[in-house]
């Protein structure tokens, strides 16, 4: 599988995110450095079982929306004339 990586400027701002989790929720401060860590520890063990998901999610709603095409398809049938 391939690695999930994210944008640098994407990275950064998701750093400040737990930085600010960490001060509002649990009353403590979290260097950059800690913070990435973390981040790098939920990408690569937590992060494939989300994408997972979403995998399994859209293939859920493609298979909805092909069920739906084969209907209208039924439904533009014409029987021949019968003689």
């Amino acid at each position: 599988m391939k690695k999930i990586t994210l944008p640098k400027e994407e990275k950064a701002a998701i750093v400040v995110r737990i930085q600010k989790y960490f001060t509002d929720e649990l009353d403590q401060t979290i260097g950059t450095l800690p913070a990435e860590f973390l981040l790098d520890f939920f990408t690569t063990e937590i992060g494939p079982h989300f994408y997972n998901q979403g995998l399994r999610d859209a293939h859920a709603a493609l298979m909805t929306k092909m069920e739906d095409f084969g209907e209208a398809i039924y439904l533009l049938e014409r029987e021949g004339e019968k003689r």
